[in-house]
């Protein structure tokens, strides 16, 4: 019993050391991922904003160190889609999908850009929860069932993020029914949610 306490104890202990060394607050954590850290744990509101496109997002520098993006990951931007995929991701953040053009409900073809919500800015509130992003967001995916319409507009803002592990381009030969990521730039994290409103043709604020 005491040896096999102490494999348990030591089965924990290394998957938790795995565990925030995946989240860049690991002892053994290199530089790379410690900047990471430091780039998700933002939680101040931009005070510049400039709109981006996913064709712009796609179009940022790939395969870089962290110094070498750090200049660009000091703006912030607006992003205008609608969210195909809404997701919990194992250190608390939300995942939005981003996708330029609506799909109806059946499928989504369209390569995203992802747009992630902390619990950091997140806060206690319950308007950004997961149940209230899928009530008001209505994705194809993420919901018990399918919406009958598409997704709604939405403009996304926060800050630009370079998450170098997954900076992989679309495969050839993948699924028709899983779209590729488009890029390992993300909007990360999101400070600010708004939805389309048809009657004002104007966005109004999702608030926290």
């Amino acid at each position: 019993m005491r040896n096999a306490a102490g494999v348990a104890l030591a089965l924990g202990a290394g998957a938790l050391l795995m565990f925030m060394h995946q989240l860049g607050e690991g002892p053994f954590s290199g530089p790379p991922a410690r900047h990471l850290r430091r780039m998700k744990d933002r939680v101040e509101a931009p005070r510049r904003i400039e709109p981006t496109s996913l064709a712009a997002m796609a179009a940022l520098p790939h395969g870089r160190l962290p110094a070498e993006v750090d200049s660009i990951e000091r703006h912030a931007v607006s992003l205008e889609g609608y969210v195909q995929h809404v997701m919990h991701a194992t250190d608390g953040d939300i995942h939005l999908e981003i996708i330029d053009h609506p799909v109806a409900a059946g499928g989504w073809d369209s390569a995203y850009v992802s747009a992630e919500i902390t619990p950091r800015v997140r806060g206690t509130g319950a308007g950004w929860n997961y149940e209230r992003l899928i009530e008001r967001l209505r994705p194809l995916i993420g919901g018990v069932t399918a919406w009958a319409d598409s997704a709604r507009r939405v403009r996304i803002t926060g800050w630009l993020l370079y998450d170098w592990q997954y900076d992989n381009p679309p495969q050839p030969g993948r699924s028709p029914m899983r779209s590729p990521r488009l890029t390992g730039w993300e909007i990360h994290p999101v400070t600010r949610i708004e939805i389309w409103n048809a009657d004002s043709s104007g966005f109004e604020d999702l608030p926290r």
